[in-house]
């Protein structure tokens, strides 16, 4: 483990659970018992993507097997959500173990017998459908979890509520989904969890490795709308209008100052992007508008509303120096908060992702710009969340192919690697918190 994560985790004061209270015997005998088969549930979602709120095959496979396993699955929550819960035979604690469902709009490039062929239409066009950020693993990972720990009820303690979320990537416009409708639909009403896990492979690591660190681990994602309102005119004679291009043009460049020179960035990071710039439809004709979207990243609420005003104020000030005004959305959504672990719930379960992968495979990611909604559970209980690696031995993590891209290949050996982790992390905490 990194020295700089072992001393986060040693700065708080509470006595860490034994490395590997649970017996590793134990977690390694489930591994080989389940693997072959969440190999195979692997393949078959992999084969099979759905995007957000469309997991309807994925969702009743995961259902049946619930069944299978004499639990009593819920279903359609948050659209196409399915929960289930086992209650152990032993009194202890409660946790959830969250896997997200949903697949992308992109087009498969990866050789391997079972790549997906699926085709749908989003946004107008046809294009293909893909598990390109692993979230096939992740179901496969929690059924064998599920199988796992269903064969340990009687000496199991607690109770493990088994979370398989819809649309983590998002949903179509004018929907709703994922893990912040579940809780609106109320899914940890009636069992509240005392902490909730889960994890995602990524091809930054290789497989053996998992990453966490406490506190901020990866940002919240906010987009923004801003339409710069100008005056048209013809393009010979700008004088006689007013012309919302070079006004936005502007805009976009002091807007870089908000991060560089109004953010503590010794503190911690932000990121202000313009992802678009859209206005005019012709050579020679100043248009009336200009309009501009894009995200903010950050990874402190303080921060995070600071730099919303801060761009507010910007695109104001900056338009009416051009003479033009503004009409501004920021945010225009408040997509994910900051995904945070529990600074204490890490420093206690660090010691078993080590007794799981060995010390040496438990690295810090540092701060992570992309964004999850598992932030949305972790605001509502303590959580920990943790990366498991999907690049293969032998290749380099910065040159393959990232999540999200055609070509993006998990080793399967990440699978075996999940579990293990996962279940390490589940039955030392219920032990431990159960005594």
């Amino acid at each position: 483990m990194s020295r700089s994560l072992l001393a986060c985790c040693l700065l708080v004061a509470i006595a860490p659970f034994p490395a590997g209270a649970a017996q590793r015997g134990e977690v390694a005998e489930a591994a080989q018992r389940v693997q072959a088969r969440v190999v195979e549930w692997r393949r078959d979602i992999h084969q099979h993507p759905e995007l957000g709120n469309r997991e309807t095959r994925t969702a009743a496979l995961v259902a049946d097997h619930l069944r299978a396993l004499g639990l009593e699955p819920k279903t359609g929550i948050a659209t196409t959500g399915v929960t289930a819960v086992l209650k152990g035979g032993r009194p202890g604690p409660r946790i959830a173990l969250r896997a997200d469902m949903d697949a992308l709009p992109v087009t498969e490039r990866v050789d391997v017998p079972f790549a997906s062929k699926v085709t749908t239409t989003f946004r107008g066009e046809t294009v293909g459908v893909m598990h390109a950020c692993g979230h096939d693993a992740h179901v496969a990972i929690l059924m064998g979890l599920a199988e796992a720990l269903v064969a340990m009820k009687d000496e199991l303690p607690g109770e493990v509520m088994f979370l398989f979320q819809p649309a983590e990537e998002g949903v179509p416009e004018g929907e709703v989904g994922g893990a912040k409708e579940m809780l609106a639909q109320g899914v940890f009403d009636d069992f509240r969890p005392d902490a909730v896990f889960g994890l995602h492979v990524g091809s930054a690591l290789n497989v053996g490795q998992v990453s966490v660190r406490p506190g901020p681990m990866m940002a919240a994602s906010d987009t923004f709308e801003i339409t710069v309102k100008g005056r048209q005119t013809h393009g010979s004679r700008p004088w006689n209008g007013v012309d919302p291009i070079v006004a936005a043009a502007d805009l976009v460049s002091t807007a870089q100052s908000i991060v560089s020179r109004r953010t503590d960035i010794t503190r911690l990071p932000a990121v202000v992007t313009f992802g678009a710039v859209k206005g005019g439809i012709r050579h020679n004709i100043i248009p009336d508008s200009v309009e501009l979207i894009g995200t903010i990243r950050t990874f402190d609420d303080g921060m995070r509303e600071a730099i919303f005003e801060d761009l507010r104020n910007v695109s104001e000030h900056v338009a009416a120096a051009h003479g033009a005004t503004i009409d501004a959305t920021i945010p225009l959504d408040h997509n994910y908060p900051v995904t945070a672990n529990d600074p204490a719930l890490t420093a206690r379960l660090v010691p078993s992702l080590e007794a799981a992968v060995g010390a040496g495979n438990v690295v810090d990611p540092g701060l992570i710009t992309g964004a999850e909604d598992f932030s949305f559970f972790a605001r509502e209980v303590p959580g920990l969340y943790f990366f498991v690696g999907a690049t293969p031995e032998g290749t380099d993590p910065r040159t393959a192919a990232s999540n999200h891209s055609p070509e993006f290949y998990l080793d399967e050996g990440a699978l075996d690697v999940g579990f293990r982790a996962m279940l390490q992390v589940a039955l030392d905490y219920l032990e431990g918190s159960g005594t």
